[in-house]
């Protein structure tokens, strides 16, 4: 059988869908040359997609697609073991995609090249009818173990089958529109018509939903670039029978039905993508009963769950939304992929609504909790992006579960693709940034450039460069944090009594329009030289978070136009997180060309607080410097915070160091920082994960595992207590089995002689007292439960 996928011509490709009520315009249509973003964007093309390209040949990524084909043609089981993760067909996928969105902007014949040699290697893969996922194909008789025995049994779990088709359609979507190439096209088609042939309410057919959903987003692209109505179907479907198969969970947003959902709740990633799909199938569809449901789902996540940052899924456990209001500083787990998806739910949201405070929720999660993912030079990632740290969290140059430097390689080059969006004779600008526009606007083209230093400054000049459109209106987004607005909620306020204005020139004449869903509308006959100067006052702004925010309490953060701030140890000679901010900060700024890129730098008098010696508070005057959330962490790890105490019951004093703070710390193993060993930060209850802890990694070799502190000087010693940590139910860290504690004598290790219990309870004192001994180091020496790590939250000694 001929798929339809092979014979469908350019002319079909290109037909016109039912599309969104506003039209997006695509990455193709605009050149950025903006200073910001020109850094970002040539990190990207420069550092962050050839590393994940060589991350790919290194761990095997392309071998997998090898070995699925070579099995295919083989007459006997070739025997190759199957390891790794059943997802990791996506990172090639994720890759080529961001590298797609390149090639738009900087032709590169020699980057196309390897990118068409990949291609190769991923349709020899493709088994006959169209199935790709080399965690089956190399090896059918012994699959990865997540795959289950044959096609789609477990696909709701874990096989993530239809999590690799979405990533294979977002990407082969992407390449087409970047290079004309139907390569790439072909195979994610194919795939989906496997798909759209196997899964459904036929008598041939199964009831399947993805257990990682993207799927539906992917699919609904793909109708909006084929106009086959088939896809939106087979997305809708996805949508619709979620919840009523044999796997109901919140992790995966199965416990109900989607259209009964009224709350963020689960995997935040598994969350943010499907959020997007029900945004797609009720801005493609019109479906009344799918507009109310994201509305309210929305409406939750920007009312009660998100981070000043854009930031949403706040607890480890699960990767997962927390309850109402539980948004922790320090455990924040804010996944970047989250962030990533955070933007994909409010692009689409602004499609289908055209109101300007989905932007505002876009911008502030794209320049905050999103950029924060990935270093400046493009080299190194954040799979979380706490709010505060001690100095246990650093940026990676990879992970195993790839999926945030991927998704990092794919999202940034993309950036130009949502500055516009038309509708009918409307431009909307939505972003600030320099760039050129080429685009037609009702069928009649038009030029124009941006030119702007967002986000540090409000001026922006839009010059129309040509147009053969005549009059049409240009729709300025005048943004939330100029209109008195953090976020469209009452979950952020601003605290400082201050009201920015804005102000709109047209060739150096003031005009005026009324303000509508946000956007400020410029409408007339255009003619080339017309240029619009958009001004937006922009000043340090004190922010406070709803009282129902236990974290927050009594604290205040500080942002400035779209960009949070956070003060970092480089440029304060004290310990952050002991300050207190007065109770009318006045802040200052200075623009700093010279450091991380060009960053502005606001200041601000404060006090810090400490304990000395004795345990008497003292304290000082001090001047607070903070930088751009985004830029933290590097120049090194150590203390941050976003969250300052205005108010003298929720400051932390800088702690007297102890025995342990100044010790030497030794692990068997590497694992977790191991700053939180000694930090003088325990938890407050059995369940509380806020705390810095330490863990050892998974390791199936490992039984027994150990830490040692080797003290300034001998010292006498008598008892010793452990905080334990247990991610239970999620996490594969538990207590241990048993452990013991040492000293040192004579260079040996001796047992400490105790007749108290080695307790094993979480998250609460573990104590054992001993007879007191003269020594220079002690050891703790753990044993492993099967199968499972072993961390601790503190170990202290005196």
């Amino acid at each position: 059988m001929i798929s339809a996928t092979l014979i469908l011509s350019s002319s079909q490709l290109n037909q016109k869908s039912a599309g969104y009520p506003i039209d997006p315009v695509r990455f193709t249509s605009v050149k950025v040359t903006d200073q910001f973003w020109g850094q970002r964007l040539k990190a990207s093309r420069e550092v962050t997609i050839p590393l994940a390209f060589s991350k790919c040949e290194e761990t095997g990524r392309y071998d997998n697609f090898v070995k699925a084909a070579e099995q295919m043609h083989a007459d006997h089981n070739l025997g190759y073991k199957v390891s790794g993760y059943s997802f990791d067909d996506t990172d090639v996928y994720k890759t080529i995609e961001g590298a797609s969105y390149v090639l738009q902007t900087y032709p590169d014949p020699q980057l196309e090249a390897y990118i068409d040699s990949v291609l190769a290697i991923v349709a020899a893969a493709q088994e006959p009818d169209g199935y790709l996922y080399t965690s089956r194909t190399m090896n059918p008789e012994h699959p990865h173990q997540w795959a289950g025995s044959k096609r789609w049994e477990s696909v709701e779990d874990l096989s993530h089958e239809f999590y690799n088709l979405g990533h294979m359609v977002e990407g082969a979507c992407a390449h087409y529109v970047a290079t004309g190439k139907k390569t790439f096209l072909d195979i994610a088609m194919k795939y989906a018509d496997c798909v759209c042939r196997e899964i459904g309410d036929g008598a041939d057919q199964v009831v399947r939903v993805p257990g990682h959903q993207i799927a539906e987003m992917a699919l609904a692209k793909l109708y909006t670039l084929t106009g086959e109505k088939k896809y939106l179907d087979m997305a809708k479907f996805f949508l619709d029978k979620r919840g009523t198969t044999y796997l109901k969970q919140e992790y995966s947003q199965s416990h109900k039905p989607v259209l009964e959902q009224d709350e963020a709740v689960g995997h935040a990633v598994r969350a943010a993508y499907m959020y997007s799909g029900m945004a797609d199938v009720a801005a493609l569809t019109g479906d009344k009963d799918y507009i109310d449901a994201i509305d309210r789902i929305w409406e939750n996540i920007v009312g009660k769950k998100m981070y000043i940052t854009g930031g949403i899924g706040s607890t480890n456990s699960g990767e997962a939304f927390g309850a109402n209001y539980q948004l922790p500083n320090m455990s924040a787990y804010c996944e970047t992929c989250a962030a990533i998806g955070n933007v994909y739910v409010n692009y689409r949201m602004f499609l289908l609504h055209g109101d300007a405070k989905y932007y505002d929720v876009l911008e502030r999660t794209l320049y905050n909790g999103l950029l924060s993912g990935v270093s400046l030079e493009g080299d190194g990632f954040f799979y979380p992006n706490p709010l505060e740290s001690m100095g246990q969290h650093q940026r990676q140059a990879w992970f195993g579960c790839a999926c945030c430097p991927s998704n990092i390689c794919r999202f940034i080059p993309s950036v130009p693709g949502y500055i516009y969006a038309v509708k009918d004779n409307d431009l909307y600008v939505n972003l600030y940034m320099s760039n050129t526009l080429t685009h037609k606007i009702n069928g009649k083209s038009v030029v124009i450039s941006q030119e702007t230093s967002y986000p540090w400054n409000g001026d922006v000049d839009i010059t129309v460069d040509k147009t053969a459109a005549k009059q049409f209106s240009m729709k300025l987004r005048i943004p939330g944090w100029v209109r008195g607005d953090v976020v469209p909620s009452d979950l952020y306020t601003y605290a400082d009594g201050k009201k920015l204005g804005y102000k709109v020139l047209v060739n150096g004449e003031e005009v005026s329009s009324e303000i509508e869903n946000g956007y400020f509308t410029v409408t007339r006959k255009w003619k080339k030289g017309d240029k619009i100067s958009l001004h937006l006052d922009m000043e340090p702004r004190i922010v406070k978070a709803n009282p129902n925010v236990a974290a927050d309490e009594g604290r205040i953060a500080i942002e400035k136009g779209p960009v949070v701030f956070c003060a970092e140890w480089p440029d304060n000679d004290f310990s952050v997180r002991s300050v207190l901010m007065n109770r009318k900060p006045q802040l200052t700024v200075e623009h700093r060309s010279d450091l991380l890129y060009g960053i502005d730098q606001i200041k601000a008098d404060a006090q810090t607080i400490a304990y000395d010696k004795d345990g008497k508070v003292i304290v000082d005057n001090v001047e607070l410097t903070m930088i751009p959330y985004y830029a933290w962490c590097h120049r090194g790890s150590g203390e941050m915070a976003v969250w300052l105490p205005q108010e003298l019951r929720v400051t932390e004093p800088q702690m007297p160091e102890t025995l342990t703070s100044r010790s030497k710390v030794a692990v068997s193993r590497r694992g977790s920082s191991n700053i939180a060993l000694n930090d003088r930060l325990v938890p407050m209850y059995e369940e509380d994960r806020s705390v810095p802890y330490f863990y050892w990694r998974p390791n199936q070799n490992s039984k027994q595992e150990w830490i040692t502190y080797t003290f300034p000087q001998e010292t006498s010693v008598s008892n010793s207590t452990i905080y334990w940590y247990d991610d239970n139910p999620w996490g594969d860290c538990r207590v241990p089995s048993a452990w013991r504690l040492y000293y040192m004598e004579n260079g040996s290790w001796l047992p400490v002689q105790t007749s108290d219990s080695y307790t094993t309870r979480r998250g609460v004192a573990n104590k054992v007292d001993f007879k007191p001994v003269k020594t220079t180091a002690m050891k703790v020496e753990v044993d492993m439960p099967e199968g499972y790590a072993c961390g601790m939250f503190e170990w202290d000694v005196r």
